[in-house]
This record gives structure tokens, C-alpha cells and sequence, in this order.
């Protein structure tokens, strides 16, 4: 088990609120880790200035330089993006930019095993399609699933921006094995011992063709491999059940089965893992909020809630325990 866990944070769009709640959360988090920005720097200047915030924030070019003490920020500074062309709030190409660029160096970080943690602040797709650019670094993960988290509650996807009339043509007995043992797997390298999954039905009450012809064979043979998983249960009960503590995470089969519950239980305060990825991979379930972009308003729960993952996570610690969780979390 490591000390302390090295995560590199991608700032975000320069012109949403990534910057403000990478800040705000940095102030906030309770959680021991070593984190290394990566931007622009004179924007995390900026923006600290804005929100008052009190930081020692050092240009490096290089990883190795960075400095983890009290009070110092290192920001790996590729030194090419332009501040003139962007307004805070705005969609901007050169944002788009910079961020394919900041992603692509932490991507190489995280492959190099400089880091043990990535996470990215909201990025806007329309600026990011605008700029024209797109990664440079391939992650190597070939097969990547969801895994939402709003506290206690986890919840991988078995598929997410699909159709709902295909998501049945895509629920195998192969494809929810093998999500069931990358879960595991996952679980187990982040320092959860004997994970805990639950599989949720299809349909009403779990009772159907798929529940006994696809889901329940494909927990069976899990379960002959070892792993500690238990379904298919009725989707009405079993995200209380892990709220409650019975499970570590659970499995649902589309994206509204298991976001609708995630959201439900914590609109703001929830982070994303890339289950599938050679390493761990974060960002925040929200986007970059142009409206209020600059104001100093915006809530840094879910970016907070990131950077406790990732340190836990990261440094073989497990799951953070959220105030007030019940036993077995």
C-alpha cells in the first residue's frame, strides 16, 4: 500500500468552471495525496487570484520537478495555450485545443506510471469539436464500461449511450461475465477485499426471458471463478441494498437503469470512473457550466468527491467512507 497517492489533474476548459472547482476542491480535500495540475498555469493563477485563494503556484515543464508540500501547486505547463483567445463562458476552439493536448499528458503520465490517478474537470465537446484535434495518446483500453459513484452507491454499466430498443441485442451472457470480473479485478487492485457485486434484473421483479436465459448463467459463472456476486435482483431494491451496504457495486444493464438512481441519490456530489482503462481514470458527471462560469458560485462536490476517490483508490486504500456510511462500505 502506498503512502500517499500521485494524481494529475486535467484543469478543464479554461472557459468553464473546471479551474474554480479544481481549486475550491484542493482547498477542501481531507484526503492525503500528492496532486500535480495540468494547464495553463496563468489561468490556475487567475483563477485563484478570483476566488482569493492563498497558493504557492509553480510552472514546471517537466513531472519530475513537481513539488508536493503544503501550500505549493505544481502546474505541468505545456506553455501553448493562448489566453487571448478565449472568454470565460464561451465556446472557444483554443480551449478545445488545449485540453486534447492536457489529456494527452496525462494520459502519457498515467501510462508511464508517473501517476496513479487521472482525473478530468469538464471539457465542452462543442469547443473540443470545434478545434478539430483529437487524442494523440491512445489509453489502451479496448472495452470500457461506466462506473458512476454518488457515496456509498456504485454502479458499473453494462451499456450506456445506446438506444434502449438495441440494449437487448447487446445483454450476453459473455459480455455481463466479463463485466462482472473486470469489476471484481478493478475492485480488488483498488484494495477492496472480497468485493461485494450485485447484478440487477431487466425486467419487473427480475423475472423473465433474459434473467434466466443470459443474466443468471452469467453470475453462475462467475461465481464458479470465485467472485463474491449474487443476481439477478429486482432493479426496485437492489440499489437500496447497496446504499445499505450489502454490496460494493453493483451491475445495471443501461445507462438510465443505472443513472436515474445515482442522480437520484446525489444530483451534484457524484464522480466517474472508465472501468477497462491501464489505469485509473476519473472525471466528474457534470459538464462546464458557461452560465455561471467566473462567477465563484460553482459547486466543487463532484470534482471533490474525484480527488477522495483517487487518493483512496489509487493508494490501494479502497473506498473513501462517506460520514455516517453503514458498515461494510
Amino acid at each position: 500500500m502506498k503512502k500517499n497517492a500521485r494524481i494529475a489533474i486535467m484543469i478543464g476548459d479554461p472557459a468553464g468552471i473546471g479551474p474554480e472547482v479544481v481549486l475550491k476542491s484542493l482547498v477542501a480535500n481531507p484526503e492525503p495525496a500528492h496532486i500535480l495540475l495540468i494547464g495553463d498555469a496563468g489561468v490556475v493563477r487567475n483563477t485563484a487570484s478570483h476566488l482569493r485563494i492563498r497558493l504557492d503556484i509553480r510552472s514546471i515543464s517537466h513531472v519530475d520537478h513537481a513539488h508536493f508540500e503544503a501550500g505549493v501547486i505544481s502546474v505541468l505547463d505545456p506553455g501553448t495555450f493562448d489566453r487571448q483567445a478565449f472568454k470565460v463562458g464561451q465556446v472557444s476552439a483554443e480551449c478545445g485545443r488545449a485540453v486534447v493536448e492536457w489529456w494527452d499528458v496525462a494520459t502519457r503520465l498515467a501510462l508511464d506510471r508517473k501517476v496513479d490517478a487521472v482525473i478530468k474537470a469538464p471539457v465542452n465537446f462543442e469547443s473540443i469539436r470545434l478545434s478539430r484535434r483529437q487524442p494523440a495518446v491512445d489509453s489502451g483500453g479496448k472495452s470500457t464500461h461506466l462506473l458512476l459513484i454518488a457515496g456509498t452507491l456504485r454502479v458499473a454499466h453494462l451499456t450506456d449511450h445506446i438506444p434502449l430498443r438495441t440494449v437487448f441485442s447487446e445483454i450476453t451472457q459473455s459480455r455481463i461475465l466479463d463485466l462482472i470480473l473486470l469489476t471484481h479485478r478493478a475492485l480488488t487492485s483498488w484494495g477492496v477485499a472480497s468485493p461485494r457485486i450485485g447484478v440487477a434484473g431487466l425486467n419487473p421483479h427480475a423475472v423473465g426471458t433474459e434473467e434466466a436465459e443470459t443474466i443468471g448463467p452469467a453470475v453462475q459463472a462467475a461465481c464458479a471463478q470465485g467472485v463474491c456476486v449474487e443476481g439477478p435482483i429486482a432493479p426496485d431494491s437492489l440499489f437500496r441494498q447497496c446504499l445499505d451496504g450489502r454490496f460494493d457495486c453493483v451491475l445495471a444493464h443501461y445507462h438510465d437503469q443505472g443513472h436515474i438512481a445515482v442522480k437520484t441519490n446525489s444530483a451534484e456530489g457524484n464522480c466517474a470512473i472508465v472501468l477497462g482503462e491501464p489505469f485509473l481514470r476519473l472525471s466528474v458527471a457534470h459538464g462546464t457550466a458557461f452560465d455561471i462560469a467566473g462567477k465563484g458560485i460553482a459547486d466543487p462536490g463532484a470534482l471533490l468527491m474525484a480527488i477522495q476517490h483517487a487518493a483512496s483508490l489509487g493508494s490501494g486504500r479502497g473506498f473513501p467512507i462517506p460520514s455516517g456510511a453503514p458498515p461494510g462500505n
